[in-house]
């Protein structure tokens, strides 16, 4: 049965769309919640249910706060996706390299470009990373870049490395390089909350030998319920920030196969990660860029719900609906014959020619430097 891509696209819109409600949806609960103590604590300033001022003062305190942060955070983050790739330990890949494995990447980004129709980003190789990951990085079409790893351009043939770049031209195309610093900056602004309560938290119990014990318990009391009312968001957030990236990587998968018409490739890939290399990216600043993966890169969690990836078995099967659970097992021989010959056919038939050459003592006549 062949994959319905352009199915599978509406469908993740749609719940991406709707996991994006549930971000605004936890700021107002945040809202509720700190109005709800400060309530209580400050007492009803009129005789109405809800005290209006009060909560439209809350409301603006909290949006203000997660507004800032996220802004700052958003600044932080425009500075392109080459400096996420290096900060990755990334190395920018030369145009006129002469690396059969990098002119190969090169030439299949090149490909992607023109098949999704936008411009060539910067392309980088994490030299240091064996596992078979990539990701994509930017906040426009002009500042993109496109990353892997060693391993992957050491392990994939052409259609599966080019399986992978389609899936991250996908994230640049749709904009998911623009949601997912929204996500990120969302996350920083909850933070923020945590950050202020601690701040009251200090400040109330600093003045409690003082005069005004009333007051600084009530700042501490808010304090608290912001220090508590912050880490519960950042939880839920996280929840919801990894249904985003689960989400946007099946659209991306399904954006692949439109673009390459080549469903085998990108399979391909995600079996050997299954079984050949495995996805790992040891830098350390892998945990806050683990949205941005091709596969995880990270350690796998006792606590699915914050997987930023779905399980590989159900991208898989989502791909090739036959495919029976069984991973290909690492042959590490054939990746540098495998590149040569993808990247230069001739070469190595020329070399073996050479060889019973060399053995027979045969020579051509026109190969007077052998002589």
């Amino acid at each position: 049965m062949a994959m319905d891509f352009f199915e599978a696209q509406e469908s993740a819109r749609s719940r991406s769309k709707l996991l994006m409600v549930l971000f605004a949806l936890a700021v107002f609960a945040i809202i509720i919640t700190v109005y709800a103590v400060a309530h209580f604590v400050i007492g009803p300033g009129s005789a109405a249910i809800v005290d209006w001022k009060l909560f439209l003062g809350v409301a603006a305190v909290v949006g203000l706060v997660v507004g800032a942060g996220s802004g700052v955070r958003t600044m932080q983050l425009r500075q392109g996706g080459p400096r996420v790739a290096e900060m990755l330990g990334g190395r920018r890949v030369r145009t006129d390299t002469s690396d059969p494995a990098e002119r190969q990447l090169m030439n299949v980004v090149e490909e992607m470009a023109i098949a999704s129709g936008t411009p060539v980003p910067a392309v980088f190789v994490l030299d240091g990373e064996s596992g078979i990951n990539a990701f994509a990085a930017g906040y426009t079409l002009d500042d993109a870049a496109v990353a892997v790893t060693r391993g992957t351009i050491t392990n994939l043939t052409r259609d599966e490395l080019q399986g992978v770049i389609a899936h991250e031209f996908s994230h640049i195309l749709n904009g998911d390089m623009r949601l997912n610093i929204r996500l990120i900056g969302l996350l920083f602004g909850i933070l923020l909350l945590a950050i202020a309560g601690r701040f009251l938290l200090h400040s109330g119990g600093g003045r409690r030998s003082s005069s005004k014990d009333n007051g600084a318990a009530q700042i501490a009391l808010i304090g608290v319920a912001l220090l508590v009312v912050g880490y519960l968001g950042v939880f839920f957030g996280r929840l919801i920030q990894s249904a985003v990236s689960r989400q946007r990587e099946y659209l991306a998968d399904a954006a692949a196969v439109q673009f390459t018409r080549n469903p085998e490739g990108l399979a391909g890939a995600l079996k050997k990660i299954g079984g050949v290399a495995g996805s790992r990216v040891t830098n350390h600043h892998a945990q806050e860029a683990s949205h941005l993966f091709f596969a995880s890169g990270l350690k796998g969690s006792m606590f699915s719900l914050l997987a930023t990836h779905p399980p590989l078995d159900d991208r898989i099967r989502r791909i090739d609906p036959s495919f029976d659970g069984v991973y290909p097992v690492r042959n590490p021989d054939v990746a540098a014959d495998r590149i040569l010959a993808e990247t230069s056919p001739g070469l190595l038939a020329g070399m073996s020619n050479l060889s019973g050459m060399l053995e027979t003592g045969v020579v051509p006549p026109s190969s007077g430097a052998l002589n």
